[in-house]
């Protein structure tokens, strides 16, 4: 049954990310499974049809590994995750590649880590890159560089990463296919728990319901989907969760059929320097600021004045992200700070005027300018 609210997000999207999770390409015997990968290709082309482009995170390079090298199940120690990676990793890009073939596509593989979304320079470049094969048709195949990666080879890594990925992109739709049919009300083995259709707010209602069911390749779970749902939707973003199984299901989400679990973006895209500042990079220190400073920056889109600090949190630079957090420590908002800890300790409480009197110049009225701010929802 179609649903008007899906296709007007279908509608909406010039973009679709599919994060394509472990068990779904994975066979029995754990070795990669092939015919579901060319099931992908042929949605694949059907949304290419539509003009909209496609990007696919893909696990499962350790999952082939595991089937390619003979391993009894998935290793538990570092060392030999990694080499399960690096030999899967060639097996996955391979069969994407040759399936996209059969519709005049190629694949283009492209190995991140964390720290090429938390440096400006790097983040860029992988944004640049991203656009210019789309520019040449190619459909981008992501992954955890696993092979290097220590920190992120860890529960949920590629949710996490897919929803960062559509952070860099205009207008997407992030597509999680797993091995279940979306978020249920209750516990997804039992008969009497019901499929929720669509959510608009990830609150601690909706977080209560994921359960921590650990997969047999994977290293995700609900509550790992849900963390990046609340990271895509927080920026304007709409994600839907379904069955990779399906052997139908993009093309059933194309048509805007009640498939899965929609949840639809909390308010307005948000541009993507301000995503990036917002939902990307960690932040080096904390400014807790009074009630009037929280209620300019929060509800009146004012910039962060000197006055409205009341205590500064940990060692940062000019330049570097910090979190802003009401009286009671709940943060909301982030921003680059235009003076270092040391500086903003001295000036914080203080009135403009007052800074000329103690530093002679005033370089930033501002400690944090709107433009380089971002409230998180």
């Amino acid at each position: 049954m179609q649903d008007l609210v899906r296709q007007e997000v279908v509608a909406n999207a010039r973009i679709v990310v599919v994060k394509v999770g472990t068990n779904v390409l994975s066979r029995d015997d754990d070795r990669l499974d092939v015919d579901r990968v060319r099931a992908l290709a042929r949605q694949i082309h059907l949304i290419r049809s539509t003009g909209r482009r496609v990007l696919v995170v893909s696990s499962g390079a350790v999952g082939a590994g595991i089937g390619l090298l003979g391993l009894p199940g998935r290793p538990t120690d570092l060392p030999h995750l990694q080499a399960a990676a690096a030999a899967g990793q060639a097996s996955l890009i391979r069969a994407y590649d040759e399936a996209l073939q059969e519709f005049g596509y190629h694949a283009a593989q492209m190995l991140l880590t964390a720290n090429d979304f938390r440096n400006r320079d790097r983040y860029l470049n992988v944004r640049n890159t991203l656009n210019t094969l789309f520019e040449y048709g190619v459909v981008p195949i992501v992954n955890e560089n696993d092979t290097v990666s220590v920190r992120e080879i860890k529960f949920g890594d590629n949710d996490r990463l897919a929803a960062m990925v559509s952070n860099l992109l205009e207008s997407p739709l992030l597509v999680i296919l797993s091995v279940v049919d979306g978020l249920y009300d209750g516990d997804p083995r039992d008969p009497e728990s019901q499929r929720i259709s669509r959510i608009s707010s990830v609150d601690e209602k909706i977080l209560s319901l994921a359960k921590e069911i650990k997969s047999s390749r994977g290293t995700g779970g609900m509550q790992s989907k849900l963390d990046s749902v609340q990271v895509a939707t927080s920026v304007g973003g709409c994600v839907i969760i379904a069955n990779g199984r399906n052997e139908n299901v993009l093309e059933e989400i194309l048509n805007g059929e009640d498939i899965g679990t929609l949840f639809t973006a909390q308010g307005p895209l948000i541009p993507a320097w301000k995503r990036w500042i917002g939902f990307t990079v960690t932040p080096h220190g904390t400014l807790e600021l009074d009630a009037g400073a929280v209620n300019a920056v929060r509800h009146r889109g004012k910039s962060l004045l000197p006055i409205g600090v009341t205590k500064v949190s940990g060692s940062f630079n000019r330049g570097e992200l910090v979190s802003l957090t009401d009286e009671s420590g709940h943060e909301f908002a982030r921003g680059l700070t235009n003076y270092n800890s040391e500086l903003v300790s001295r000036i914080a409480r203080r009135r403009t005027e007052e800074l000329e009197e103690m530093m002679g110049s005033v370089p930033y009225v501002e400690v944090i300018h709107r433009d380089n701010l971002c409230v998180i929802r």
